[in-house]
């Protein structure tokens, strides 16, 4: 999965791209380099960020969503936690619903992903990007979480989302320390367990440079490094900012993996 955020004040490309054509031009560049998916999102979710008026979500994504489904195939992922935004999107071509909320923010999130048939992702976040870093805790962070999975596909079940549209993702970063990041990581199959595909997000997250001592623009060794750990655990789904230089190290790391007795 490929990140294009469309947004000024991302946590690690914000302001790279802020007007249609030139996220459109980076879109179609991601998918040149490996993307499977694309992840568009207008507003930023990093630690202590403000919400991002409706209208102004709206007027980043949904033309942007619309251009690209013109153009591609590649099944396209509208990141919001809006449900307007959602269904403008959904209507300009875009067929997931990426909600770091897991689908607790609007009410009308869940029975609009029921009504249209959707694909969903279903994110953990402890608190909001505003207060999710303050203090994270947890008894045991991957029980935990698998408990609120288990309690969010109830609900998500129950209102009719048929279960082979429904991703479970961990939220790396999200209301987690990098302790808890990486108890998250190294026990991928925990969640598998429940059913679902997996999505991890790690690409340049703060928690590498807590782990390496690296700034953002520092981080893409780190991020390469995990994603070959994750696909040491057959993870379904990686949400990348770089998406070519994942792509060739796993490729390279299954040519090798492939070949050992």
């Amino acid at each position: 999965m490929g990140i294009l955020n469309v947004t000024p004040d991302s946590f690690s490309d914000g302001g790279e791209v802020t007007d249609r054509d030139a996220a459109v031009k980076k879109g179609l560049r991601l998918i040149e380099q490996g993307a499977d998916i694309l992840d568009i999102g207008g507003e930023s979710t990093r630690p202590g960020s403000d919400p991002v008026p409706l209208e102004e979500e709206l007027r980043r994504v949904v033309p942007v969503v619309e251009q690209l489904a013109n153009q591609t195939d590649v099944p396209i992922s509208v990141d919001t936690t809006k449900a307007e935004v959602a269904r403008q999107s959904l209507a300009a071509g875009a067929a997931i619903i990426n909600d770091i909320s897991g689908l607790t923010f609007d009410p009308e999130m869940i029975p609009l992903a029921a009504e249209t048939g959707a694909g969903v992702i279903c994110m953990h976040i402890q608190g909001t990007p505003q207060t999710m870093q303050d203090n994270p805790t947890y008894d045991d962070v991957v029980v935990d979480l698998k408990n609120w999975f288990q309690e969010r596909l109830q609900e998500l079940l129950s209102a009719g989302i048929e279960p082979g549209r429904i991703v479970l993702d961990p939220g790396i970063g999200f209301g987690k320390t990098a302790e808890h990041n990486l108890q998250i990581l190294s026990h991928i199959r925990e969640f598998q367990d429940l059913g679902y595909p997996v999505l991890i997000g790690h690409s340049r997250k703060r928690f590498l440079s807590k782990l390496l001592g690296r700034d953002v623009e520092e981080r893409l060794a780190g991020t390469v490094g995990v994603s070959i750990a994750l696909a040491s655990q057959a993870v379904e789904i990686i949400r990348l900012h770089d998406v070519e230089a994942n792509r060739d190290a796993i490729s390279a790391w299954k040519a090798v993996t492939s070949r050992v007795t």
